[in-house]
C-alpha cells in the first residue's frame, strides 16, 4: 500500500479511540477495530462481513487486504476498507452503530443536497468563525 498514514477516531464521550490506517484513498480497519468501533463482538463483525461478500454487496478482492509487518513471526492481518466499514455500520445493532448510521446518513444527505460535504465545526475553528458564502447557480 502506498502513502500510509495513521488517523485517530475518538467518540464524543472519549470512551472509544481507534487508530486507523489511511492508505490508497481509503480508511482501513481490522475486524477487532470494527468490533470496538461498533461495540459488538468480533464474531458478530465477522458474520456481517461474510454476509456482505456472500450477498455480493462488495467484492472481497477490492475491499480487503492482508497487511503484514516486518516481523515475519507475526501473521499478516486482514484489513477492510471504508466500503466494508460503512456496510457493517448499516447492519450492526448497537448504540455506536446507530450513531454511525446517523453520522453517515447526515453526510450522504448533505452531499446529495449541496453536492459536497464539509466539517463545519473544523471550518469555524480554523477560520475564527468566519464563513464563506456559497451561491447556488441554477441552470435552466
Amino acid at each position: 500500500m502506498e502513502d500510509s498514514s495513521i488517523i485517530i477516531y475518538q467518540t464524543e464521550d472519549g470512551t472509544t479511540k481507534i487508530e486507523t490506517r489511511l492508505e490508497d484513498e481509503s480508511v482501513w480497519l481490522t475486524i477487532d477495530q470494527m468490533a470496538e468501533l461498533f461495540s459488538k463482538s468480533r464474531s458478530t463483525i465477522n458474520e456481517h462481513i461474510l454476509n456482505i461478500y456472500k450477498e455480493f454487496e462488495l467484492i472481497k478482492d477490492d475491499s480487503s487486504r492482508k497487511i503484514g509487518i516486518s516481523d515475519f513471526s507475526t501473521k499478516p492481518t486482514n484489513y477492510y476498507n471504508l466500503d466494508v466499514i460503512i456496510s457493517v455500520g448499516y447492519r450492526v445493532k448497537s448504540l455506536q452503530g446507530t450513531k454511525f448510521r446517523q453520522w453517515a446518513t447526515a453526510r450522504l444527505k448533505e452531499y446529495i443536497v449541496k453536492g459536497f460535504t464539509m466539517n463545519d465545526e473544523l471550518l469555524k475553528q480554523a477560520g475564527g468563525g468566519n464563513y464563506f458564502v456559497f451561491e447556488k447557480i441554477i441552470c435552466a
